[in-house]
């Protein structure tokens, strides 16, 4: 399966605990899509999100953001890791 980066924006003061919700409402479906998502990060002051996750395409990933109520501004392939 590939991997896929994805970026959320304009989550400004998100906290631990949503960020925790958001990632545990992608996990209650993912398989659903054949996605998994492995982690999620955030940054509460610019407001942006990111999410790593394996997916069968890009548009797999939006889809259970979308369903979890979370679109995806941005999602990008990452073929190369070190």
């Amino acid at each position: 399966m590939a991997r896929f980066m994805d970026v959320h924006r304009g989550m400004q003061g998100i906290t631990a605990d949503e960020l925790m919700a958001a990632h545990q409402a992608d996990l209650a479906i993912e398989a659903e899509e054949s996605v998994h998502f492995e982690q999620a990060w955030a940054d509460p002051e610019s407001g942006t999100v990111y999410c790593l996750s394996e997916a069968p395409s890009a548009e797999a990933v939006q889809r259970v953001h979308e369903r979890a109520g979370h679109r995806a501004d941005e999602v990008h392939p990452v073929p190369l890791r070190a």
